[in-house]
């Protein structure tokens, strides 16, 4: 499996240089637009991607034998050939699909012009935000723990040495240096400059029998942001671990409540900055619960994490309706994802439906206590956590069907017959996976 990681570095100095590259590389794709909109007949004719490129980059540029129809030379002088192509490509690109929305099948399928025009200005907004690509020995080279760029001074492109922060370097030498490493890309973030470096690797995810398998189940909440139990193929609960960050929490909510006190005394549009801050204090929650998934995973030897499958759709009403907007949980699992395919591990899903409701223990519905909502009382009077009673739950269902998935229909039936609660997937419980495979080992 291919799998692409990236990763950022803040540049410390040269901001005028930065800011000079970048616009110059914005401004140059402006130019473009209507160059290759305008051109765009002549274009489409040429079906290789290849060769409507090279005849796009004739309009443009001056060779021995080849004299170009627009003066891009003459507006953006000494561009280095990468840079240029990069930008040729991404315009083509943008054009490319703006022109299969005005398809007439399209556009009767849409309706009206309105969509079309949508597009275009959705393109114009793409060409404010380019990002300038430095490929190396043409716009970017490194020797040893330095790094240079060819950047725009006004006048000229000069290679400048840029001053990256020592943490950074040391963290891409450790985990980094035997990885195949892209060209990087020049980004800007909240009136900083970084360069993000983009790796590329091959990793093979691991294939084990389900009756050997190991499997870290998850529930993603809101009061604990993540509670982890380590099950066995036949049902064993051999870990759990609760994953919470009640500071960056209290912190998050302290500026939501600064916002909603801002928002009453000076209008909506007052609060913007801090709740931009407030979402990326959610973010840094997500990255730290997603880690420490994966360090559990790791840890206990899994193969598998398994999530619930979540959506919310529709208007988010009651109480906790900021809290669940705030929820970063489909973050969570794609961080959670991404990290564990590194590692070689599995993720799956299943259906979150009554995974909470239900008692693991198969004795029915659970009531939460009112003061304590991590608190379920079951309806034999058992108290226990809601959360580790739903990963439990969380963990049966994926083993119920893996067990139950590849067995023939007329093997199936007999199973169902003597376990009926696997029928319908979305009351399973932890103890339908126990009787399950109990019923297996006999008919073994």
């Amino acid at each position: 499996m291919r799998i692409t990681s990236a990763y950022k570095v803040e540049i410390l100095k040269l901001k005028k240089p930065l800011e000079r590259t970048m616009r110059i590389s914005r401004t140059a794709a402006q130019w473009l637009l209507p160059v290759i909109d305008g051109e765009w007949e002549s274009l489409s004719v040429y079906a290789g991607e290849k060769k409507r490129f090279n005849e796009a980059e004739k309009l443009i540029h001056t060779t021995k034998n080849n004299k170009a129809g627009y003066p891009f030379d003459k507006a953006f002088p000494k561009m280095p050939s990468y840079l240029r192509r990069a930008l040729l490509q991404h315009v083509i690109g943008l054009v490319s699909s703006a022109r299969a929305i005005e398809t007439p099948e399209n556009a009767e399928a849409q309706g009206e012009s309105s969509k079309i025009q949508g597009s275009k200005k959705q393109i114009s907004e793409r060409q404010d935000h380019y990002m300038p690509v430095f490929y190396k020995d043409n716009m970017y080279r490194k020797e040893e723990d330095r790094v240079y760029l060819k950047l725009w001074d006004g006048k000229d492109w000069t290679w400048q040495e840029v001053h990256l922060k020592k943490t950074d370097l040391d963290y891409l030498r450790k985990n980094w240096s035997d990885v195949k490493a892209k060209s990087p890309v020049l980004v800007k973030r909240h009136g900083k400059y970084f360069l993000q470096f983009a790796f590329e690797e091959m990793a093979a995810l691991r294939d084990v029998p389900v009756e050997k398998r190991r499997i870290c189940a998850v529930d993603l909440g809101i009061n604990a942001d993540a509670v982890c139990s380590i099950m066995t193929g036949d049902g064993t609960v051999a870990a759990r671990k609760f994953i919470g960050f009640a500071a960056e929490k209290d912190r998050q909510w302290r500026v939501l409540n600064r916002v909603r006190k801002k928002m009453r005394e000076h209008g909506p549009e007052s609060a913007k900055g801090l709740y931009a801050y407030a979402k990326r204090l959610g973010e840094e929650i997500a990255r730290k619960t997603a880690s420490g998934i994966v360090a559990f995973a790791k840890e206990q030897g899994a193969d598998v994490i398994v999530f619930e499958h979540l959506e919310m759709k529709g208007k988010i009403r009651g109480k906790s309706r900021q809290k669940l907007h705030m929820w970063k949980k489909d973050s969570v699992q794609k961080i959670t994802e991404h990290r564990a395919h590194r590692l070689g591990m599995r993720v799956s899903r299943v259906c979150a439906r009554n995974t909470s409701a239900l008692a693991y223990d198969g004795s029915g519905e659970v009531t939460r206590d009112a003061g304590n909502r991590s608190l379920a009382v079951f309806a034999n009077g058992k108290q226990y956590n809601s959360d580790l009673s739903a990963s439990y739950n969380i963990g049966a269902r994926y083993l119920i069907r893996e067990y139950i998935k590849p067995v023939p229909e007329t093997e199936r039936s007999a199973l169902e017959a003597k376990v009926p609660a696997v029928r319908r997937r979305t009351s399973c419980v932890y103890a339908d996976l126990l009787a399950l495979v109990r019923v297996m080992e006999e008919s073994a």
